[in-house]
């Protein structure tokens, strides 16, 4: 049998070295502070825009952070609604394999998995309350999650460069 996980529940496994069907033990969301079961957890914007440089010219996003096993098992969970310039930015501790799922969350989404070095390796779309697991097959370091379709409609592809000052810290970029 196939566990599937939540957006960043795979964080709070035991640490993974390779994209495996679900480790042994289950895995829990975990309570956010201020956040109601059953209510979408509501970060705070970061004041830095996120910036994709596209080839036809950059898209820019204001994002929340997700950089907490905590913040990433809730994810975007129960949100029905986003701006199209707003996202969520997922970001790991380490550059690792990672797999998501839209058990909880009833908005389409754009799962945009990002290396440590800012580049995009991929561009997955998530359905509203699957729990099939999104993945893109190759580790990464951040999963920005955006409304479904903003990612082309802006020209985002595989191979972009994404900038934002969290990102550029790990790529050791100025």
């Amino acid at each position: 049998m196939r566990r599937h996980f939540h957006p960043a529940m795979l964080a709070m496994a035991a640490v993974l070295t390779a994209f495996v069907p679900a480790p042994s033990s289950s895995v829990h969301a975990q309570a956010v502070p201020g956040q109601q079961a059953g209510r979408p957890m509501m970060l705070p914007v970061n004041p830095d825009p996120l910036v994709v440089e596209t080839q036809g010219g950059s898209a820019s996003f204001s994002i929340e952070v997700a950089d907490t096993n905590a913040r990433r098992a809730a994810g975007l969970m129960f949100r029905t609604e986003m701006e199209d310039d707003r996202g969520m930015l997922f970001v790991f501790e380490q550059t690792r394999p990672v797999g998501f799922w839209m058990q909880n969350t009833p908005m389409a989404l754009d799962l945009v998995f990002i290396g440590e070095d800012g580049v995009i390796r991929d561009i997955l779309p998530g359905e509203p309350f699957s729990t099939d697991t999104i993945s893109p097959g190759v580790p990464v370091r951040f999963v920005l999650e955006v409304k479904a379709g903003i990612a082309e409609a802006n020209g985002i592809s595989g191979g972009d460069i994404v900038r934002h000052p969290i990102i550029d810290a790990v790529a050791a970029r100025d």
